[in-house]
Order: structure tokens, then sequence, then C-alpha cells
């Protein structure tokens, strides 16, 4: 083994080439090899046994785990200073704030971003089923707190019309209208008591809020940020263009200006197209109108401020507009009693002091409140991040986590809903030249001023001009079907995750929707691992490097070898399928060898027994004395020749039945040696330890010899302590690179095809 080192040698040519083109070839080489890295090595063929006695010696571990948990919870100044800067990062960066480079672009940021986030708090209100100065609250305190504990400079936290929608469901769910209906005196109609049901919604939704937050707060203590990894892009994007369908149609009504239900659950979006369409012969033509002329004035806005991005510093605030201007004509031509156009209605001025919430509605929310919890978190941590990608700083996953779970619990007790961050919002903060959460800070104000001071100016403001805010504001999600073509021709089952969760989501409601579809994209990654790319490998000559023999004409495999690559783990879903691809592939079946060798043995017994020949006396010398036997004369000439005449010097019986069964088996497979490459193999459980020793045992029962290469260290300690090292498995059987196995299954064929040979000869 010592002796056996690695190297390449592909042969040279018989006829050598004049000297002119040989100085040439000369030349080229050496320019090639000044301009190329060389890599030459040369060394012993390792296996696991030889590396881990002489190559590799694990350090002793100076400490014990009493000690190491001591060392982890120790507390000093440093732990501690380190700690209160983590959970209020504004701490980091305001001490440095630098004024004169940052405050006017903060400032400008700002107040264009709160004149974005007024009229949107306004209309997402109307989105979770409560009214609008509630979306005014949700405007303001969050986005006070998020610049204490966020850690984006950019991203613009608040109202946003998917997790609005979400919580509009449940209020709707746990607050119909039939629960508030109260008859009329003298008659079989009745009314609905709009002040109670609205009430009851904001306690639902408060209360959401509230357990939303704890969700959040309690994720990040556990360091759970990494679950919005099981929010893929495409799953999102396909989530969130079935929440922009639910937002359009459910605003619908608001923008014909009809009175129908509101529905939840299970096939509402139809329920709600078919009741604002089947009714739309009532249609109120002024709101129409209005909402139309709304709809064009910002869809030309936005496609301006598009065009004109580059140009213009501050984009045109088209929203704001509208809302002045609608506001504006509908107080000037009563447009509320004239026209029955339905209005915002009463904002009552200033803020509401702090309440404890209706914890009795606490059981019944939270399956929604986890969906709100994470849908809440995935879309804020991905706009972060692109934003810190963009500009060169970090974001925390868990960091973010705790400042939205801060944001909506504190908030709610100040009758707020959940938030999350906005992409509107957040393009126009960052377009604008916001530099650190100082904008944010300075739009919550503006929020503030309206509540505080002028909020009673926008009580004519029209509903339907809100839902025209609303409609345009998604835009760029419809824009998201654009995916579909795209996908179709990168990724079949991304394309399958989006289409899942976009379809399930607008049939069974976001909630439903969003778990049909998370559940979809794991089975994904089931259906991956069990449905692996496999392949045989070949050598490139001269490289040390191996590749698919199917793909690359210069992979070439050598005799009697196998290397079989899979790219996944071995575990229980999976393992059968491994192993059935390997005899596949490698075209190495060990039942049909058997039954094939069984079967030239049963023949050659019937031959030989059906030969006629007089029968001699065989004289053979055991241990016991001398015995004899009746054989046939050509079975004694064969026995003679084959050296089976016993006398002290002969070959010994079992080894001449095992050459004889290795030649059957060497003319029944080509195959001596099979080679897993486990390069990219991650782990391995019990199952896929106890399929792999027995294909092992299989190959080997056959005389295929079966070793493995390229494992990493990590899967060798989980083949240790699974005791794959056991019985027929030895570390001798284990190398560290394909070629090191490749050298070594050449070296032992090449041993054992001298050693059959003297046994045939003897």
């Amino acid at each position: 083994m010592e002796g056996e080192t690695m190297s390449e040698n592909d042969g040279v040519n018989a006829l050598s080439p004049p000297a002119s083109v040989r100085e040439q070839e000369e030349a080229t080489a050496q320019v090639d090899a000044e301009s190329q890295l060389m890599y030459r090595i040369e060394r012993p063929v390792y296996n696991e046994m030889l590396i881990r006695s002489r190559l590799l010696h694990r350090k002793e571990k100076s400490s014990s785990l009493r000690q190491r948990l001591a060392q982890h919870f120790r507390c000093s100044s440093a732990r501690a200073k380190a700690a209160v800067f983590s959970f209020l990062p504004i701490l980091t960066w305001l001490p440095s704030y630098p004024v004169k480079q940052y405050l006017l672009s903060d400032v400008v940021s700002g107040l264009s971003t709160g004149v974005v986030q007024l009229p949107q708090g306004l209309a997402y209100a109307m989105l979770a089923a409560v009214p609008p100065v509630y979306g005014l609250y949700s405007s303001f305190y969050p986005v006070l707190l998020y610049t204490f504990f966020g850690t984006s400079r950019h991203i613009s936290v608040g109202t946003f019309a998917v997790i609005s929608l979400m919580i509009g469901g449940v209020a709707v769910r746990e607050a119909p209208d039939s629960m508030f209906l109260l008859p009329v005196n003298g008659s079989n109609m009745s009314v609905l008591d709009v002040e109670a049901r609205d009430a009851q919604r904001v306690q639902v939704a408060v209360v959401l809020s509230t357990l939303v937050g704890i969700i959040q707060f309690l994720l990040g203590l556990l360091r759970f940020g990494f679950v919005a990894i099981y929010l893929t892009e495409p799953l999102v994007r396909g989530f969130t263009t079935a929440a922009a369908v639910h937002v359009v149609v459910s605003q619908l009504k608001y923008l014909l200006g009809v009175k129908t239900q509101r529905f939840s659950g299970p096939l509402a979006v139809i329920y709600s197209a078919k009741a604002a369409l089947s009714d739309i012969a009532n249609t109120n033509v002024a709101t129409l109108i209005v909402g139309l002329l709304s709809i064009v004035f910002l869809y030309g806005i936005k496609v301006l401020n598009e065009r004109l991005k580059k140009k213009m510093s501050i984009p045109i605030p088209g929203e704001i507009v509208v809302v002045i201007v609608s506001t504006g004509v509908s107080y000037g031509m009563s447009l509320a009693s004239g026209y029955e156009v339905d209005v915002v209605g009463k904002i009552p001025t200033g803020l509401l002091p702090p309440t404890i919430p209706q914890f009795s509605l606490l059981p019944r929310l939270v399956t929604d409140a986890f969906a709100i919890a994470i849908v809440g978190f995935s879309m804020g941590i991905s706009l972060a991040k692109i934003f810190a990608f963009k500009y060169g700083y970090k974001v925390d996953g868990n960091q973010e986590l705790l400042a939205l779970g801060l944001c909506n619990f504190i908030s709610s007790f100040f009758q707020t809903f959940a938030i999350t961050c906005s992409m509107s919002r957040s393009l126009v903060q960052e377009s604008t030249g916001g530099k650190t959460q100082i904008a944010g800070l300075l739009s919550s104000l503006v929020v503030l001023l309206v509540v505080v001071a002028i909020g009673f100016l926008f009580q004519p403001l029209p509903q339907t001009a809100l839902a025209a805010i609303i409609m345009v504001n998604l835009l760029g999600m419809f824009k998201q079907f654009r995916d579909i073509p795209l996908l179709w021709r990168t990724s079949k089952i991304e394309l399958a995750i989006w289409l899942v969760a976009f379809v399930a989501s607008v049939l069974l409601g976001l909630d439903y929707g969003l778990l049909v579809a998370i559940t979809f994209a794991i089975l994904t990654v089931i259906y991956r691992t069990q449905s692996p790319k496999s392949s045989i490998l070949g050598h490139v000559p001269g490289t040390g490097l191996y590749f698919d023999v199917e793909e690359y004409e210069e992979a070439h495999e050598y005799d009697g070898i196998r290397i079989f690559y899979s790219n996944s783990s071995i575990y229980f879903a999976n393992s059968d399928m491994y192993v059935n691809t390997l005899k596949e592939k490698t075209g190495v079946n060990p039942e049909n060898l058997q039954a094939a060798r069984k079967a030239q043995q049963k023949l050659q017994r019937k031959k030989n027994s059906n030969q006629k020949s007089p029968l001699t006396v065989l004289a053979t010398y055991e241990e016991q004395g001398v015995t004899h036997k009746a054989l046939p004369s050509d079975h004694i000439m064969s026995e003679q020749r084959n050296g089976r005449l016993e006398d002290g010097h002969s070959c010994s019986d079992p080894e001449e039945e095992q050459g004889e069964e290795a030649a059957i088996l060497e003319t029944l497979s080509p195959v001596h040696s099979i080679i897993l490459d486990w390069t990219s193999v991650c782990f391995i459980d019990s199952v896929g330890v106890k399929a792999i020793k027995q294909v092992i045992k299989e190959f080997s029962a056959v005389d295929v010899q079966v070793v493995v290469a390229g494992c990493s260290r990590a899967l060798l300690s989980e083949l240790d302590t699974l005791q794959f090292f056991t019985g027929v498995v030895t570390p001798e059987m284990v190398f560290p690179t394909v070629h090191d196995a490749l050298l070594r299954c050449q070296h032992l064929n090449s041993q054992r095809a001298a050693a059959r040979h003297d046994m045939l000869t003897c």
C-alpha cells in the first residue's frame, strides 16, 4: 500500500514528429506553462485507515462541556454592551450620524414617504375591515418603533396590502355582518349595527396584531430567523400575485358603489366577484366616474415617474394628489349627500389612550396569527436583504423578527393592526435619497400631524378613490405573471411551486393557500432527493478529473471499473432508489449473476454426469488417512491437470472452487470494481447505512468489490456514529478522492488476476 503512488501515463506515440514541429510544440507548451498555473503532486494512495493512523490526528479538547457552557453564558461588560447594541441597532449608527451629509436627504425622503404613507394607511384599513383612522394609527406607532429596533436603513414598515387583506379575512370571519343585525319594530326587516360591528372587528384585528407580535418576538429569541427560507421566491411571488387578485376583487364593490356582503374562506374570491358583478345594474355612476378618473390619473403618474425617474429626484406623489383633489371635489359637490357616494366618514382627532386587547379571542386566532407572522417577516427580510446587498451593509434576520414583533405587540395596545414592510413605500424612501431610518421617523411624524391636527379634513374622501389607490399600487404584483414563461424555460419545479401557490391561494384563501404552498414546496425538495441525477463517471486523461461519460466525449471508463455518482444524500426516502439506480447504471446485478452462476454450474454438472467414461479409483490423502473414490477417468484427468491430487504441495479444494466460480463470473460480468462517489452526499441515516452495507455484501458475494470515495469529514463522523465500519465494511474501503480509489482498485485487480493465474496453473 505504501509503495503505490498516484501517477498518470497516457502513452507516447511510436512515431516522433519532425524536429521543427517538436520545437514549436515545446515553445507553445512553455508559453502555456508560464501563463497557466500547474498542479503537480505525487503521494501515496490514501484510504481512511491510513489517514486516521498517519495523516490526521484530532485535536484534544482542552475544555469540558461544563467549561464551554460557563464560557458561553459568562457575563462581561463587553458582552453586555454588544447585547444592548444588538437589541437597539440605532445606538450603532446614531452617535456617528453625519448630519451634513445625510440630514437633508433623510428629510426629503421622510416627507415624500409620509405623503405616500398617509393615503395608503387610509386605503389599507379598508382591506383590514376596520375604519380608515386605524390605518393611520398603524402607520405611526410601528414606524416609530422600528426606527429604534430595526436593522435595515431603507425599508418602510407600516400597512401592507397582503397583510391587511389577511387581517380583514379573519375580522370578517370572527365578526360577520349577521352577528350585528338589529330587528326593526313592526316589520320583518333588520338593520345592520355598523358601529358595533366595526368595534368588534377592531378588537379582532388588535388581538391578532398582539398575537402576531408575540409569535415574531419568540421566534426571534429562539433564533428562528431562518424560517423565511421555506418561503422561496417563486412561492412568495405566486402567493402575493394571488393576494393581489383577492385585493382587486374585494375593491370592486367600492369602485362600483354597490352594497355586497364580504366573504371569507375557500372560494371567497369567486363569491365576492359574483356578488359584485351580479349587482352591477345598481352601480353608482358618480362613484364609478370618480374611481375611474382616479385610476387613469394614478396610472399616468406611475408611468411618468418610471420614465422620468433618472431626471426627477423626487417622484410625483400621485396618491396624495388624488386624496386632496377627490376630497375637495367630494366636499364641494356634496357627493355623499347629493349622489350617495360612500366616503371615509368620521375621523377622530388625536391619539387613542392605550387599552388592553380582548385576550379571550386569542385561542381562535393562533393559526391565522402564525401565518401572518411568517408572511410579514418574509416580506420584510427579503426586501431588507435587497437594499442591504445594494448598499453594502448587513441585516440580522433574528433582530428583524424581534423588531417586527415589538412593533406589532407594543403598537397593538394603541389600537393598531399588524404591519410589515411595504415595497412601494420602501422604493419611494430609497429613491428619494433616504440614508437611514431617520427618514422613516419623519414619515411617521407626517402621519402624526394628520391624526392630531388635520384628520377631520379627510372625512369627505370618497372610498372609491382609496380603492383606486389600492388597485393601481398592485400593478407591480400583477407584473409577476411574467415569471411564468421565464420559469418555464429555467425551472419547471419552481414554476409548479409558483402555480400551486397562486391557484391554492386564490381558491382556498390566503391562509390555507399559504399552507398548501409551503407543503408543496417541501414535497418538491423530497422529490428532488428521490429523483437525483445519477451518472457513470469517466477519467479525462492526464487530469485526475472525472466527468459523466454520457455527456463528455473526453471522459473514458477504465476496463472493469464503474464509478457511480448521484447528487443527493442517502436516507430512508431514497436509499432503495439509490441501490436500484446503482445496479442499473453499472450494469451489475448480483441477483442475476448468482442465478446465472448457478445455472452454469448446474449445466456443467449435468454435462459431466452424461459423459460415459470408465470409473477410476482416485486416492486422496486426508488428515485421517487414505480414502478411495470412484470417479470418471476424464474427471481424473481434469483434477490432475488442476492440481486436485492433494499431496501437501498442491492447491486446496476451496481455492480451486473459488477460482472456478471467479472464472464463471468473469465471463458473465466484466466489472470487478465499483466506486461510489460520495462527494455530493451531505448526510446519511441508519436506513441508508444498512442499504449500502447490504449492497456491498451482495456485490462481494459475486466477486465485485465496492469502495467509497470523496466523503467529507462530517459525513465520516456520521458513518462512525452509525457503526458503518463493521462487518464487511472497513476503513480501508473508503478513499479521500475518486482517483485514490481507482488506483487502488486497479492494483488489487492486478494482484488478484496474478493470484488466479498462479492458482489455475498450479
